[in-house]
């Protein structure tokens, strides 16, 4: 029987609901046991695609074209597994599957309601999912995370509290526990309980009594033992139950600081954890795993050198937008043993004809960037802000400072070598002018132009490098020597056909192309010391023990050419795919539908269902 962890949260939404669901995930892997991870995100939208960056934050992608919510990638960076996206619960998904059986007539005539109907969609969903293979054992997992998305009380969550509440009982009781994160303020030094015993007795009124209350501190200051007595004593839970989760020098220290209260001896007497038989190779596995896990947080402590890198974006107001990029640089930092210095750019502040009224925005951006160890472009939509990361791009370029773009970064990259060097000098992307003269970057045909959710050139594809290409490219050597690699996209634009050949005899070197050579992936400059663009989005499948290829050269470049060259020769001989092997498939079996690859909503089965 799989054993169910919810993690639930009060007072305020954002507080690390998802950082504390990882991290007990993580705890759990280096028993040897075998985990897996939801999220239930209350929202009527179907999934994150349509939604803002910068009211959201990041769309995280997945192998199979999901577009879910970015705790998706905080599961599979910490627990290292690839989920699909039935991962992903939302009211949407809920609604539209219930009405479906209701048109088919499968409720027999009977009167749809809220309960029983849409609270047993929500536990028949969950029960499924849980029991998906998620990692290279392609076994079912033995404990399944379950994050409630928002804040008890919300009354968009009510169906799914409901749900839960009648779930503990489905699947009994040692086989379900709850963790319940609650913020706990400081004020002038006095930690208030008052929010956690109300949000502790909200949620008990709905009939969940939780198991574990993870107290969320904004500071550095530990929670007080007195603090944690009277939690226990006025939210019915012995004082071993309250866990202090304070602010804490890396995210990656979380479950070190969970694991020193007790979290895993708890959750095995809670959940009879002994009963599960862990083979002999799965505990060694789990041990290395605690092992490298713990060297890796307490080598980041002791790192002198920075790398100083300049993130040039358009959604930098809210850095969650940006989230698995920021992620990618930290886990290839650790790799380089340097302290990751990152520097927020607006690109639109580059941009001299939008800074009449704030000169000193424009000369900041300018200081940040000619002093730069590196630069980089990430992904994004809209004209807003191009031409700046387009001046970004051509500093880098003819300064020699190290340069990587992704997605959207590596279209403009294409279209500023079109312009200044290429010879198309009025190159645009359709995207902006969608009658430009020359359009260097071009709407994709396949791609509809109606509707927005799910029709994007999506999932995990392959990239084909060049013939030629294994003596010199440092992005093929970065994926150790491969002739072919597997990256996750999601874009709807990409370069002009008709300009590649002019393109290239200019100098503008595309290394790795789609498996029919008609589309360009990842372009990379030969007289540079590292200047790379890829199509796809690369940091969506980093690690912290397993850094995404491209990031590992940036940071490495950035750090210095004998940096660089290190990881180069490092990455020849231990470069391991973070893949499974089933997953990479080519573009023709991805649209015959023999893998979890397609688009949109026209997906395969997955243990039965679409």
């Amino acid at each position: 029987m799989t054993k169910y962890i919810v993690v639930s949260g009060g007072v305020v939404s954002g507080i690390g609901k998802g950082i504390i669901a990882s991290s007990t995930g993580l705890l759990l892997k280096t028993t040897g046991l075998k985990v897996t991870a939801i999220k239930i995100d209350p929202y009527m939208n179907i999934d994150a695609g349509t939604m803002r960056p910068t009211e959201h934050g990041e769309v995280y992608v997945l192998n199979d074209g999901g577009e879910v919510d970015l705790d998706l990638g905080n599961y599979e960076r910490y627990l290292d597994v690839t989920l699909c996206r039935d991962n992903n619960i939302t009211t949407g998904k809920i609604y539209r599957e219930v009405i479906e059986k209701e048109r088919r007539g499968d409720y027999l005539g009977k009167t749809v309601q809220i309960i029983p109907h849409v609270t047993n969609a929500i536990q028949d969903w969950i029960e499924r999912v849980s029991k998906i293979p998620v990692d290279d054992t392609d076994e079912e997992p033995d404990v399944c995370i379950v994050e409630l998305g928002g804040t008890v009380g919300d009354i968009e969550s009510a169906p799914f509290v409901e749900a839960i509440r009648q779930f503990q009982f489905r699947v009994g009781y040692d086989n379900f526990a709850l963790i319940h994160v609650s913020l706990v303020p400081d004020m002038h030094g006095e930690q208030k309980t008052k929010p956690t015993q109300t949000t502790v007795h909200a949620l008990r009124g709905l009939g969940l009594l939780p198991d574990l209350i993870a107290c969320r501190l904004l500071a550095a200051q530990p929670l007080h033992l007195a603090t944690k007595e009277k939690i226990s004593l006025f939210c019915h839970v012995k004082t071993d139950q309250v866990l202090g989760v304070h602010d804490v020098s890396s995210v990656y220290h979380v479950p070190l600081l969970l694991q020193s209260q007790g979290i895993v001896e708890f959750l095995k007497k809670r959940l009879n954890l002994a009963d599960v038989n862990i083979p002999k190779g799965m505990v060694e596995r789990g041990v290395t795993l605690d092992r490298r896990w713990k060297e890796m947080t307490n080598g980041q402590e002791r790192f002198f050198d920075d790398v100083k890198v300049v993130l040039v974006g358009k959604y930098t107001d809210l850095k969650d937008s940006y989230m698995s990029v920021v992620k990618a640089l930290e886990h290839s930092a650790f790799r380089c043993h340097r302290k990751l210095v990152l520097q927020w750019v607006e690109s639109s502040d580059l941009e001299p004809e939008t800074q009449d009224g704030n000169p000193a925005k424009y000369h900041d951006a300018w200081r940040a960037v000619v002093g730069a160890g590196g630069i980089l472009v990430p992904g994004g939509f809209g004209q807003r802000g191009s031409e700046g990361m387009i001046l970004a791009i051509k500093w880098a370029r003819e300064q020699k400072v190290p340069f990587l773009g992704i997605c959207f970064g590596f279209q403009l990259a294409v279209v500023e070598w079109a312009r200044h060097v290429g010879g198309f000098t009025k190159g645009q992307s359709a995207e902006f002018v969608e009658n430009t003269e020359e359009p260097v970057i071009v709407f994709m045909p396949e791609i509809s132009k109606t509707h927005m959710g799910g029709t994007m050139r999506l999932g995990l594809r392959p990239t084909v490098f060049e013939p030629g290409t294994e003596t010199w490219s440092k992005a093929r050597k970065l994926y150790g020597g491969a002739g072919k690699i597997w990256e996750r996209h999601r874009h709807r634009y990409e370069v002009n056909p008709e300009y590649v050949e002019a393109l290239n005899k200019s100098g503008c070197t595309f290394v790795g192309k789609d498996e029919k050579g008609e589309r360009m992936q990842i372009l990379e400059l030969k007289d540079h010391p590292f200047f790379m663009g890829f199509q796809a989005h690369p940091e969506f499948c980093t690690r912290p023990l397993n850094p995404s290829p491209p990031f590992l050269g940036f940071v490495a470049a950035s750090s210095g050419p004998t940096v660089l060259q290190q990881q180069l020769e490092s990455q020849l001989k231990c470069f391991h795919p973070p893949h499974p092997e089933h997953s990479m498939v080519s573009e023709s079996e991805l649209i015959e539908g023999k893998s979890v690859g397609l688009q949109g909503e026209n997906r395969p089965l997955v243990n039965g269902h679409t």
